[in-house]
């Protein structure tokens, strides 16, 4: 009988020719640096899975992942260590060795991609040592000594998405026997020094008052509604591959001149806005930030958020499409920052303001990379490739593995041609397995209908079968963002230990500028719009001693992962409630001790 259990054995594999360098992080390398330190191994590391073309040698593979290594020099990076902080150097070596684990099977398991999946997957879950680790964990899975398939985990200070997938081209292209062209994108250390250089840091500026236009103006959170709840979920993965998408996609393209990946971005946005009803989509995008020619096929990180901010209150898709370009091209130019000085930022203008930031929706579409057909992503989609000689569904959905992410709803993009291929993960408290696939259906038949006419937006739950989600009584929107102010109440009296806690909106919610439609309440000449509406906590403090600012510390420390909780404006702090404690006006009469915003104290 043959066996299913693999012989295996580890190689070490020698390289030299590299140049030896010295010089500070760039800006995504720190950026991916302090979410390194702080994450869990599993949820920052990445992976792919690289088939090895038939008859291919185990030494040839074995080359061609050397000269690789001499021919990248993030490959060759290490981190000083910085005394238990974040490392702000980075030392790229002339030569050394990395090691790799050879699994040769009798015979491969049955779903032997999906065995090769599991095991590139399952190396992520080690931390990567910054000052010392081969930035690649590489194991050749083999049957009787021919390798079939390279599974790794990636750190990711050193490679992202779309470097992954450069390597996987640059590798396919040695073991055709074809030489690879010269280098003409950034280094991390070229990179490092233009962005250290006086236009560079004018651009980071740039991107941090891109930033906080957002955050102090848009949504704390696209889902705050019942049931979002929590930092990290563990969320399924929802595969869509359609023909019939990418022939809509094509014709919307060709009926509206827009490019094709636009086209997907406005129907993916208008959707999530709808089902949220939200009148601005928020999302990261985090891939878009390669758009400039010379990092377009860098092997480095720089992931850094590219933040889009798209306001849906336009009549039609077609407004909304030409809307998109401009919004997405203003995200991408604002998307290299000093990560460090951006959550400064953040942290100074959400207790300022009383809000979150929840990075609750992530847009990252791959599909103009190279090697677009794989499975590249940090939370790899498992399915087949997408190439000339794969199945082509007219619509297919499937289910595939969970995974912990720190995000609401999770899109990759793979494909768009010749089919739309994508992932999604979606927090499954928001979405049962009905509602997901219903709005991965939904995207399709908007694309659909849009690839003859143009769509109103105020059809889209007839077009698209999804509907706005119902928040019930007790929501209602205050600065742009949905709040229920019951839930601030119960939320800011358990942060106070139990004090009674009373939260009122004062002015309309109806009259918010930031949900208004466009140019309501601007027009100098046009009505005055009414107050803006804002939180009002009445608190009982009884015998304990409380400030406004004590009041708004503590709520503030227990917001994150409540996006439907927003900080009132005002904190009124009384000696004891009234007797009917849920009346407004009753509260207004009692003794007032202190109020204030609350915000004159920065902890």
């Amino acid at each position: 009988m043959r066996s299913d259990t693999p012989h295996a054995r580890t190689l070490t594999v020698r390289y030299t020719g590299g140049t030896e360098r010295r010089g500070p992080v760039a800006m995504g390398q720190a950026n991916m640096i302090r979410c390194m330190l702080r994450d869990e191994p599993a949820h920052i590391n990445i992976h792919d899975v690289w088939p090895v073309p038939a008859g291919t040698p185990a030494e040839a593979a074995i080359d061609a992942l050397r000269e690789l290594v001499v021919r990248h020099e993030a490959l060759r990076t290490t981190f000083p260590d910085a005394a238990g902080g974040a490392p702000r150097e980075q030392a790229v070596h002339a030569d050394g060795e990395f090691t790799l684990t050879v699994l040769d099977h009798e015979e491969l398991p049955r779903e032997a991609a999906a065995h090769a999946e599991s095991l590139a997957r399952e190396a992520r879950g080690e931390r990567f040592r910054l000052d010392r680790d081969f930035p690649l964990r590489i194991s050749l899975v083999a049957r009787s000594g021919a390798p079939v398939f390279v599974a790794l985990a990636a750190s990711h200070a050193v490679t992202d998405v779309s470097a992954l997938a450069v390597l996987k081209e640059e590798w396919l292209t040695l073991l055709a026997g074809d030489a690879l062209p010269p280098l003409t994108s950034l280094t991390p250390l070229e990179l490092a020094t233009e962005e250290a250089s006086a236009a560079g840091l004018r651009k980071s500026e740039a991107s941090l008052r891109h930033w906080e236009r957002i955050i102090r103006t848009g949504p704390q959170a696209m889902f705050a509604e019942p049931g979002a709840e929590g930092t990290e979920v563990r969320v399924p993965q929802l595969t869509l591959r359609s023909r019939r998408g990418a022939r809509a996609l094509a014709l919307v393209a060709e009926r509206t001149g827009g490019l094709p990946s636009t086209v997907l971005l406005t129907a993916w946005c208008a959707l999530v806005a709808h089902r949220t009803d939200q009148a601005t989509c928020v999302a990261a995008v985090p891939t878009s930030n390669r758009y400039h020619p010379r990092l377009a096929r860098s092997v480095n990180t720089v992931s850094q958020d590219a933040l889009l901010s798209l306001d849906v209150r336009v009549p039609t898709f077609d407004a909304l499409l030409r809307k998109a370009w401009g919004a997405a091209l203003n995200a991408y130019r604002h998307s290299q920052f000093d990560a460090v000085a951006l959550w400064e930022m953040i942290g100074r203008v959400t207790h300022e303001r009383g809000s979150g930031f929840a990075r609750d929706v992530v847009f990252n579409d791959v599909s103009t990379l190279p090697a677009r057909v794989a499975t590249v992503s940090a939370a790899a989609d498992g399915g087949t490739a997408d190439g000339p000689g794969a199945a082509a569904p007219e619509l297919e959905l499937e289910w595939g593995p969970e995974q912990v992410l720190p995000t609401r709803v999770l899109t990759f993009v793979h494909a768009i041609e010749p089919i739309v291929h994508l992932g999604m993960w979606a927090d499954p408290a928001l979405f049962g397995p009905e509602e997901a696939e219903g709005f991965l259906r939904g995207l399709v038949r908007l694309l659909e209908a849009a690839a003859t006419e143009d769509v109103p937006l105020a059809s889209l739950t007839e077009v698209t079968g999804v509907r706005p989600v119902e928040r019930g009584p007790g929501w209602c929107l205050v600065d742009g963002s949905w709040t229920s102010p019951p839930l601030v109440a119960e939320t800011l009296a358990k942060a106070l230990g139990g004090l009674p806690v009373h939260v009122t909106v004062e002015g309309d919610p109806g009259t918010d500028p930031a949900q208004s439609a466009p140019g309501q309440g601007t027009d100098p000449e046009g009505p005055s719009p009414g107050p803006t509406p804002a939180l009002t906590a009445y608190i009982a403090a009884g015998g304990t001693p409380l400030t406004p600012a004590d009041a708004h510390t503590a709520l503030m420390d227990v917001l994150p992962g409540r996006p439907g909780v927003l900080a009132p404006r005002r904190y009124v702090i009384v000696q004891d409630p009234p007797v009917e404690a849920d009346r407004s006006s009753d509260w207004l009469r009692q003794r007032i001790l202190v109020e204030g915003t609350g915000r004159e104290r920065r902890m």
